[in-house]
């Protein structure tokens, strides 16, 4: 009875979500109240190393290297190393990754289990565990609850983290949902025997069987074949933190790069499953490198996977946006742009003829223009600007004598030096603002009213107006 009761708490402790009663302010409260270990030096290294990760980390190399040295690489074996690399592979993106870690899509019970195997076969640890990490990693990015946080470092992010024991335990993520699924509790309990058949008995037999070279298969197919996909999946924690741009959002690391998605399935554009991480894609666009989602579509075609989930393509594009509006506001920030209307001085008619007897001003929609150094360099002749000083030239730039180019309006209006008082006549409105300040980006506070329809977000981005 007791067994049964204890067995029956366990389950239900499992099925419950582990992050059900954490408080509103857990990182803060987490940050400051667990002790984090202390850091590694020369001293206690040799406590802290995680010698289980470190072995299979350093090993498995050193033996695919020594073995690769001893061995002739026939290209029947090679062939199946790319074919397995792939297998494996996909085990870990189209499977522990978008399938379980972010439930992409729904997939049928033999493509689960053919899943399942498969990332057995890449050896890095169960569904479970693995997903448990990743679900941290995403909720608490780039912070010093994410697991593989990628400000501590490349080497870091990339394979340092599995190599000592962490300084500090992941934030909470819950994985209650795959407590429940019966492939995921077979995979967890089967876990060293599937990672020794699938990760070096099926790569061994298969070529041994096939073209009888047993000892290729092992070395290529089994070992360095298994270093491949490691460093192909840590590429998706350090690389794809590293290279590239962030097309979708800069609030984070996450990047995306044709060069990671090539090295690792797939998974390089990073920025956008970071942004968007319930899709099944990586890539968007019909020409970008994501074999993993060709996989999962392919698998919808036979009738194997199903409810692929797709972020809206409105908000996506809202996101691009943003940040092409970002960007756009970093270089209209490096430019010099015209006096406000409010700066300058407010000048009589009477000033403004006055003044015009002692340097060449100009009046146009409103504005009182100093045209000092300008007067020898006017494409139409001097002539043109001398007989309109102390006048109002509006009439002669705005077609009248020549319908100016938007970079002459921008020019001019970079010599405002005063406002006639009383303002612009009415229904020139349009010609006060230079063409380069029509589509000017603004900040939500700079906007007249914060009710304004097209107030900006929250965190000041900016937009046209």
């Amino acid at each position: 009875m007791a067994t049964t009761t204890k067995t029956k708490t366990k389950v239900e402790d499992d099925h419950t979500p582990i992050d059900i009663d954490i408080p509103d302010n857990y990182v803060a409260y987490t940050l400051k109240t667990q002790k984090a270990l202390p850091p590694v030096s020369w001293a206690n290294i040799h406590k802290e190393i995680n010698w289980l990760s470190f072995t299979i980390l350093t090993v498995t190399p050193l033996m695919g290297i020594v073995g690769a040295i001893f061995t002739k690489l026939r290209w029947e074996t090679f062939a199946f190393a790319v074919f397995y690399y792939f297998v494996t592979g996909l085990g870990i993106t189209a499977g522990y990754h978008r399938l379980w870690a972010h439930r992409c899509y729904n997939a049928s019970k033999p493509l689960e289990y053919a899943l399942a195997m498969a990332g057995a076969g890449a050896v890095e640890g169960s569904i479970k565990w693995w997903s448990r990490g990743h679900r941290a990693h995403h909720r608490y990015t780039d912070t010093e609850l994410d697991p593989y946080n990628a400000h501590r470092g490349f080497f870091y992010s990339h394979i340092g983290w599995m190599l000592v024991k962490p300084r500090r335990k992941p934030g909470v993520a819950d994985v209650s949902d795959l407590s429940k699924n019966e492939i995921v509790r077979w995979q967890h309990r089967n876990y060293l025997t599937l990672i020794i058949l699938m990760g070096f008995v099926v790569p061994t037999v298969v070529p041994w069987l096939l073209w009888g070279d047993a000892r290729g298969g092992y070395v290529y197919a089994g070992l360095l074949r298994l270093c491949f996909v490691h460093h192909s999946t840590f590429c998706v924690n350090s690389l794809a933190h590293w290279l590239g741009e962030a097309p979708f959002d800069d609030k984070h690391t996450p990047k995306d790069h044709l060069i990671t998605a090539l090295v690792t399935v797939g998974e390089g554009y990073h920025n956008f499953h970071h942004q968007f991480p319930m899709d099944y894609r990586n890539a968007i666009k019909w020409y970008q490198y994501d074999p993993t989602k060709w996989f999962i579509w392919t698998m919808k075609q036979l009738g194997l996977a199903r409810q692929l989930k797709v972020f809206p393509d409105n908000e996506i594009h809202k996101g691009q946006l943003t940040m092409q509006l970002k960007k756009l506001r970093e270089t209209q920030e490096m430019l010099a742009w015209p006096s406000d209307s409010n700066d300058l001085p407010v000048i009589s008619w009477d000033s403004f003829q006055e003044q015009s007897q002692k340097r060449p001003l100009v009046l146009i929609s409103g504005f009182i223009h100093d045209l000092s150094n300008f007067i020898e360099e006017h494409p139409g002749g001097p002539h043109l600007l001398i007989k309109m000083i102390g006048k109002d030239a509006t009439t002669a730039f705005f077609g009248g004598v020549y319908d100016h180019s938007n970079a002459a309006h921008n020019l001019l209006a970079m010599k405002r030096v005063g406002v006639l008082a009383g303002g612009m006549p009415h229904g020139l409105d349009d010609k006060a603002i230079p063409p380069s300040q029509r589509l000017k980006i603004a900040r939500y506070n700079e906007l007249s009213s914060p009710y304004n329809s097209s107030a900006g977000q929250s965190d000041g981005e900016g937009m046209f107006y």
